[in-house]
């Protein structure tokens, strides 16, 4: 999994499947059965994979289910596997407004849904008009956003059901260079964030009223270093693998911010970032 996650960290995928369109994905799931452990990752940006690797399915769609359409002159239908960034750029060609802010979110459509991504001061749902959902079965349907209950970096969806496509809603703006817009967004990321470092972006959550990275900061912890990895110097809410660091490293160093910051400040830090599979003390999954 080292090959399919921003951080180059992983253990081994017992089963791994690309879907070649939807169709594809659906007789998956009628095949399937009910006791396979299904593990979706996009483009790998915002999860940590222990080094023992991921019992049952791995379903990728870093390289698939990136189709999207123009439904009318505002609203865009889009397959989960459809990077946030490239979705920033078609926006910004139509001369609609609203969608810059996905330019600065390093995965897909499908990943920004299921935790509510953001960024520059934006977030996913605020665009969502309504979305299709398979399950275990197969079975797909589709719902409108009311539908759902979300926060600050979370959704509440059923058990064994996951985001397909997305029918999103922009605004026109009649005018104006949206390109400008996104180069000005990434421009503030890249002065801000360690860009093209080995990171799986935001660790933390921000707490309410403030901001994991300056009390990460304020806790002296920029720096600080466990195996192959460190607290960017950067950005603190960033950790970079820059020693072939393994996932137990990184895990280690995260434990060590949440300690120390809960011990300063009283504030349990909660990752944003999803930790996945098993540790290897515990066994490795057969490759």
């Amino acid at each position: 999994m080292s090959k399919h996650c921003s951080w180059r960290t992983g253990g081994m995928a017992e089963r791994y499947f690309e879907p070649a369109d939807i169709d594809d994905l659906i007789s998956y799931f009628e095949q399937v059965g009910e006791v396979e452990t299904i593990t979706w990752v996009g483009l790998g940006s915002n999860v940590l994979v222990r080094d023992g690797g991921i019992a049952g399915t791995v379903i990728s769609t870093a390289r698939t289910l990136n189709n999207f359409s123009w439904l009318d002159a505002t609203r865009l239908t889009v397959e989960c596997g459809t990077p946030c960034a490239k979705v920033a750029k078609e926006a910004a060609r139509m001369e609609l407004g609203g969608g810059g802010f996905l330019a600065g979110i390093p995965g897909t459509i499908g990943g920004a849904l299921a935790m509510n991504a953001g960024a520059f001061g934006s977030e996913m749902w605020m665009l969502v008009e309504s979305v299709e959902l398979i399950r275990r079965d197969g079975e797909v349907s589709r719902h409108d956003q009311s539908h759902f209950s979300r926060s600050y970096r979370q959704v509440d969806i059923p058990a064994d059901h996951w985001f397909v496509t997305a029918v999103l809603h922009f605004e026109p703006t009649g005018a104006g260079d949206g390109a400008s817009e996104i180069r000005d967004l990434l421009a503030q990321r890249s002065a801000s964030q360690p860009t093209g470092r080995a990171s799986c972006g935001s660790v933390f959550k921000n707490p309410p009223g403030d901001f994991a990275g300056r009390l990460i900061d304020e806790a002296g912890l920029k720096g600080r270093r466990a195996g192959g990895c460190y607290v960017s110097n950067k950005h603190a809410n960033f950790i970079i693998n820059d020693k072939d660091a393994s996932a137990a490293d990184i895990e280690a160093l995260i434990a060590e911010v949440q300690l120390s910051v809960a011990k300063k400040f009283g504030v349990m830090l909660e990752p944003e970032v999803r930790i996945i599979g098993c540790p290897l003390q515990h066994g490795t999954v057969a490759g």
